[in-house]
């Protein structure tokens, strides 16, 4: 749900049951493809879901969606760190327990066929939290300043330093004015990296001057031609 979260910038309410007002994409509203072809959730075999290439989710319910609007992104590259197969062990392991179509993504199944456990913020919060204590210091901030609404900045930057046009990540991430550039952090070192050093080069330059300001000495002799 994590990967998820972070490559189609998802809102936590999206993609995990955060409080009665959330609406997390269900089963139904995942597309698996192989190139073109649709594979069917309740016929294609594990194997060929996993082989997936590429993945859509299909806005139903979810409040700050257009309704029907799809989202679609293809393989990163990365066997785990990806959309797809992400999406994909996701379906197969609710199909193995009998999910039906409507069950959200965010669910888990203990050993007792009745029990379902649903994941909440809170639980990927700490995740997240527990990942960055982890690795340390060398990210550049600490356990407390990450939760699970990190992950749609996390994603949205990631597509800033790649290059991506701004106005495509507000497309993906479905904001609908500049509250996106809340989400973009000139911290980022990559971003920012190289900006004192184009600011230099770009400093070289002379102005076009004004009339009003020039000494009159420096200006041409024009004559007036009166008309006829």
């Amino acid at each position: 749900m994590i990967i998820l979260a972070f490559f189609f910038l998802l809102r936590p309410g999206e993609y995990v049951d955060t409080n009665s007002e959330s609406t997390p994409f269900t089963i139904a509203d995942v597309g698996l493809y192989i190139g073109n072809t649709y594979l069917n959730p309740a016929t294609a075999t594990d194997q060929q879901l996993l082989s997936a290439t590429r993945i859509t989710l299909t806005f139903t319910t979810q409040k700050n969606g257009v309704r029907g609007e799809v989202i679609g992104l293809g393989c990163s590259g990365d066997h785990l760190v990806c959309p797809v197969k992400a999406a994909a062990r996701r379906v197969v392991y609710l199909r193995r327990n009998n999910a039906p179509p409507g069950t959200p993504l965010a669910r888990l199944f203990t050993q007792a066929p009745s029990e379902i456990t649903k994941i909440k913020a809170s639980d990927i919060t700490r995740t997240i939290q527990q990942a960055v204590k982890s690795i340390g210091t060398d990210l550049g901030f600490l356990p407390s300043d990450v939760s699970a609404r990190s992950l749609r900045a996390a994603g949205a930057n990631a597509l800033l330093l790649a290059d991506v046009d701004p106005n495509i990540i507000r497309l993906i991430g479905r904001w609908r004015s500049d509250e996106m550039l809340r989400y973009l952090h000139v911290q980022a070192a990559p971003l920012m990296q190289h900006y004192a050093k184009k600011m230099l080069q770009g400093g070289v330059y002379t102005l076009l001057p004004n009339t009003q300001h020039v000494p009159q000495q420096l200006l041409p002799d024009v004559s007036v031609v009166p008309l006829h």
